[in-house]
């Protein structure tokens, strides 16, 4: 049998993007030696093998100086600008061009965060900045009172590429505003008002997906009640799991003895979901809210078998299901265009944005004509969503994915990295869990495998800073910001993820010398 472990001492929170950024009088040491020079000498230093090779000329930056966008940053933009600006010495981004990015000193990063998981298909790729130009001559914007070609056209698209009876597209301009929406349809619908995600969940900033979301770096002290987070089933952090629960080329290192065919560990967090319903819910809900993988928590994977078993409970008491796919949508998990698909459920309702036009401004929502019809009973209406350029951008996106075979290209070597990773993991003592699919990866770190404590936000921002030194950019997430988050754009090479994990595994070794 499964055995709850003890439940984990408390730890300072942290934002997943909370870094520390240098003031002003700082600024002169962001001024290094730049471009080629500063790399080569990185390789020596740190012994790495050569960064793989990329025939793009890059423009040179001739715009304001470093100095002069920190003081515009830290006096002009909105406070939070600051708060969530990663690194102690900010990277500062001049040109893309798809897995590259340049800084204002020539200096050439390999992305492997891709503006969180939004450059599906590489940034500036070619194919879709060719589309992007031809719209921008042809037409901006008008409002969708009008019927463009675009927007008609990327319905049908797009509709084409969801199962019966997901087929009614509502376009909007972000992921928040498309899970807004999915709330409100799911109160209209089902005339109830509760809703359920996880813990650990992030599901949007606007004032009402805020209470769905369930990590309190993203919480204000405002009102948005109707929405209760119940246990989130990790495998690896919570009180039970083992070595067969998740549907990743990669398990967990806690041991299992559950029969063949039987998780324990499901069942365990399904009674949790019970003793949700049962004190704190009404007898009737108006949906439930899951990621197929968890995006700001870090990659986290459920059994198997919860979200099946979730979805019936959530319908036997009125409610509808909600499949958030902003992050894991358009092929990235690899072996399914929609995360939920591995999971062999069928959701009311789909939202979509990210990847969805490559890093353009755009969000989606697909449902069925029932749901849609309990909408339609008031004016719903969207200026800028079914823009003609977000449309045809978008349009583009999912023709490069099908001719350049992103879908293939990161089941393949998203399950490259991720046994890889799993090699550092069983190296080095705190990384305590790799896991994810496709290129949807996370890898948590901790003090020890035993007590599974999270690594400390100085640690973490330690090896965050060495890997960006020597040319890799990564994420953070996690509840207390204790996770590495890898998500790169989906044409990364496998030469691409070797380097990634040269960097990666020397940043961690630095640190373990150090310490």
């Amino acid at each position: 049998m499964l055995k709850a472990v003890p439940r984990l001492t408390s730890v300072p929170h942290v934002g997943s993007r909370m870094s520390k950024t240098c003031n002003l009088a700082a600024l002169a040491k962001f001024h290094r030696a730049s471009g080629a020079a500063c790399q080569k000498a990185a390789h020596k230093s740190h012994d790495l093998p050569p960064m793989p090779p990329c025939d793009f000329k890059p423009l040179k930056h001739q715009g304001m100086s470093k100095q002069h966008m920190m003081e515009i940053r830290q006096l002009n933009c909105q406070p939070m600008t600051m708060k969530v600006t990663y690194y102690k010495s900010p990277v500062f981004i001049h040109q893309g061009h798809m897995q590259w990015l340049w800084d204002t000193d020539g200096k050439r990063y390999l992305d492997f965060f891709a503006g969180v998981a939004t450059v599906s298909v590489g940034h500036c790729n070619p194919k879709v900045t060719a589309v992007a130009v031809a719209q921008m001559k042809r037409l901006w914007h008008t409002t969708c009172i009008y019927v463009t070609p675009p927007l008609q056209e990327y319905c049908e698209k797009l509709a084409s590429l969801l199962p019966d009876p997901l087929k009614v597209v509502y376009l909007t301009n972000s992921g928040s505003e498309a899970n807004d929406l999915a709330m409100l349809m799911a109160r209209l619908h089902t005339g109830n008002h509760d809703m359920i995600s996880l813990r650990g969940s992030y599901h949007g900033g606007s004032q009402q997906t805020m209470a769905l979301t369930s990590n309190s770096a993203f919480k204000y002290p405002v009102a948005n009640g109707g929405c209760t987070a119940t246990m989130c089933p990790d495998v690896f952090r919570g009180p039970w799991g083992g070595s067969h629960c998740r549907d990743s080329p990669v398990q967990t290192i806690r041991t299992c003895d559950c029969p063949q065919g039987q998780c324990m560990a499901n069942d365990k967090y399904i009674g949790q979901l019970d003793e949700t319903f049962a004190t704190s819910l009404p007898s009737r809900v108006a949906g439930f809210f899951a990621e197929p993988i968890q995006g700001m928590g870090a990659a986290v994977q459920y059994p198997k078998d919860y979200l099946k078993q979730a979805y019936q409970r959530v319908r036997e008491r009125g409610g509808v299901c909600i499949a958030d796919e902003v992050q894991t949508g358009f092929g990235r998990t690899g072996s399914h265009f929609w995360g939920f698909q591995g999971h062999e459920v069928m959701p009311d309702i789909v939202t979509m944005a990210k990847g969805i036009a490559g890093g353009f401004p755009m969000g989606a929502l697909v449902t069925t004509p029932e749901i849609a019809a309990a909408f339609s009973k008031g004016a719903h209406f969207n200026t800028y969503g079914g823009n003609p350029m977000a449309c045809s951008i978008a349009s583009s996106v999912l023709d490069v994915m099908k001719e350049d075979g992103t879908q293939q290209n990161s089941l393949v070597v998203g399950t490259y990295l991720l046994t890889e990773l799993a090699k550092l993991r069983d190296k080095h003592e705190i990384i305590g869990d790799v896991r994810g699919k496709g290129l949807q990866i996370g890898v948590e770190m901790v003090e020890d495998k035993v007590s599974r404590t999270p690594l400390s936000p100085a640690a973490m921002n330690d090896i965050f800073e060495e890997t960006k030194d020597m040319g890799v950019l990564i994420g953070k997430g996690g509840v207390y910001g204790q996770n590495f988050r890898v998500q790169p754009p989906m044409c990364v090479t496998k030469d691409d993820a070797d380097y990634f994990l040269a960097v990666f595994d020397r940043s961690i070794q630095n640190y373990m010398d150090r310490r």
